[in-house]
């Protein structure tokens, strides 16, 4: 089937804080379909729809409790049929979140088929990635239960052969409806090894994460499913290595057409622990990226992402807020979106949308965020501190209300948002998206380069300026064309070689010094010779 997911640009929707068309504060189906024209117009090319299922939301939708019906807060499945068909009325796609590593207890089979799930007699000591065991005694079966994220989230048994079977059945009812494919979360968790024990400092994560069966059970999906359709497929796999990687991503082994690895983003984090901060070096992020890029180039395929709903905003995390906000979102954009693979962008990216400091931890609403405040105040540790951290890397950071205008709440919602919206969408919003220097246009200047040359998708990956701490420059080579690419990750002035070719794009305008580049701070330039 023809990759047509190599120069296609995705755009990930998280409903809830995306628009809310009948204001009661939630974002809705009916809300993503007032801004398809939006979208369309940014030149992305596949919609991904963070979890939309019918859910008690303990941990945001990705606890479901049936994978057949529509979460009453964003609609019904008439409004999903419609955004299906308005999305592919305009030569867009459509992909959903698949949750199958779990269910929420509130599903029937967690009743009806608890050998879906997986029970021991007596506990390991691992930590749930939401704080505590991921252990929880349930008295009628006087056994416990595994849930690797919230007491709410049980895992799936995927060792039976019967659970495998339903889910397959329900992946079919969905790209028969004619979605586009599917995002999977942390499908490389799916196979636990048979004899769990107890793991040093209760990090258990060896003994699921990439576990013996997971290809067996990709290559069967596979087989089954996903071969039967021309859809895209992305898996969630934290704790993945660019060799593990190509064997999920190699097209002669029939499983999954890329995944998200996360070792960029626990680059600003000083141990194993998020909230354990510290700077980000750009020689590490260099060299990470670099190893990926070599790993994967003509075997496998990235996935290029800065943001998602788990993550802090981008422009806040590696470049500047404050007096370098628009040059450093766009300085960014080029950095990624030059590299090779599928770019991903998170909804409020394309404006250079920003982390949020709320005043009160009563404002926040994330389940991992409000667990850690809990855990670490508990040991002592400063309210001041904490925030610092929340401030830093929460979840909410990524959910705050999309702004589309500067009227209340962003024009979000009529009503009371779920989440407070961020104050800055006065100066921040969708209304500068037609302003030719806005981060929006800019944006949409990358998205149809990608389209248009071959170079990004194809070529070679050359990292320079290595042990430079402020420079992330690379090429891209392909046949007789080439690509320089110069991103300025600081406030000082930097100079670089210039590259023979005329620019291509740019962050700054007018043009640079003739002899040598000089980099202005956070500035992006491209270079392009044929």
């Amino acid at each position: 089937m023809d990759e047509w997911w190599k120069k296609s640009t995705v755009y990930q929707i998280y409903p809830r804080s995306f628009m809310d068309s009948d204001g009661d504060g939630i974002g809705d189906i009916r809300g993503i379909i007032q801004k398809l024209d939006y979208l369309h117009g940014l030149g992305v090319d596949i919609l991904w729809l963070s979890p939309i299922y019918d859910s008690p939301n303990d941990d945001n939708g990705y606890d479901i409790r049936d994978y057949y019906q529509i979460m009453q807060e964003f609609g019904t499945m008439a409004d999903f049929d419609e955004l299906l068909s308005e999305v592919h009325a305009r030569g867009m796609k459509l992909v959903m979140d698949l949750v199958v590593n779990h269910t929420s207890d509130e599903h029937e089979w967690f009743k009806n088929h608890p050998d879906f799930y997986i029970w021991r007699d007596t506990p390991t000591n691992w930590r749930s990635f939401f704080g505590g065991s991921v252990w929880e005694y349930q008295k009628e079966r006087g056994q416990y239960y595994l849930h690797l994220f919230s007491k709410k989230q049980p895992d799936l048994n995927w060792d039976n052969p019967e659970l495998r079977k339903t889910v397959y059945e329900m992946m079919r009812w969905w790209l028969e409806k004619g979605v586009d494919g599917f995002r999977m979360d942390v499908i490389n968790m799916i196979s636990k090894v048979p004899d769990m024990h107890d793991a040093p400092g209760g990090d258990g994560s060896h003994q699921f994460l990439n576990g013996p069966n997971v290809h067996t059970y990709l290559k069967e999906m596979n087989k089954e499913v996903l071969s039967k359709y021309d859809i895209v497929t992305v898996g969630e796999m934290p704790g993945t290595t660019p060799k593990e990687a190509r064997d999920y991503t190699a097209a002669k082994n029939q499983e999954l057409n890329m995944i998200f690895t996360f070792e960029h983003m626990g680059l600003d984090q000083a141990s194993g622990e998020k909230w354990d901060l510290k700077e980000l070096s750009l020689i590490d992020l260099k060299e990470n990226m670099e190893k990926w890029q070599h790993g994967l180039h003509a075997e496998g395929w990235n996935s290029l992402y800065w943001n998602n709903h788990d993550q802090p905003r981008i422009v806040s995390r590696f470049g500047d807020d404050t007096d370098w906000r628009v040059e450093s979102a766009k300085m960014l954009a080029t950095c990624l979106h030059f590299m090779q693979g599928t770019p991903y962008i998170y909804q409020g990216e394309e404006l250079g949308m920003t982390n949020v400091r709320f005043d009160s931890i009563d404002d926040y609403k994330d389940i991992e965020t409000l667990n850690m405040y809990k855990e670490k105040c508990e040991a002592g540790i400063p309210h001041d501190d904490i925030m610092e951290k929340i401030y830093v890397k929460s979840r909410d950071n990524a959910r705050t209300p999309m702004h589309w205008s500067a009227e209340p709440n962003g024009g979000f919602t009529t009503g009371t948002p779920w989440l407070k919206v961020n104050p800055n969408y006065t100066e921040i919003n969708a209304l500068q998206h037609m302003d030719p220097d806005s981060v929006y246009q800019y944006y949409k200047k990358l998205i149809s380069l990608r389209k248009k040359m071959d170079i990004i998708t194809h070529g070679d990956f050359e990292l320079l300026y290595r042990e430079d701490g402020e420079i992330f420059a690379y090429t891209r080579s392909w046949a007789e064309e080439k690509l320089t690419v110069y991103c300025n990750f600081s406030k000082n002035i930097k100079s670089a070689a210039r590259p023979i070719g005329s620019v291509l794009i740019g962050n700054y305008a007018g043009e640079n010094e003739e002899s040598e580049v000089l980099l202005r701070p956070y500035e992006a330039i491209v270079f392009y010779q044929q």
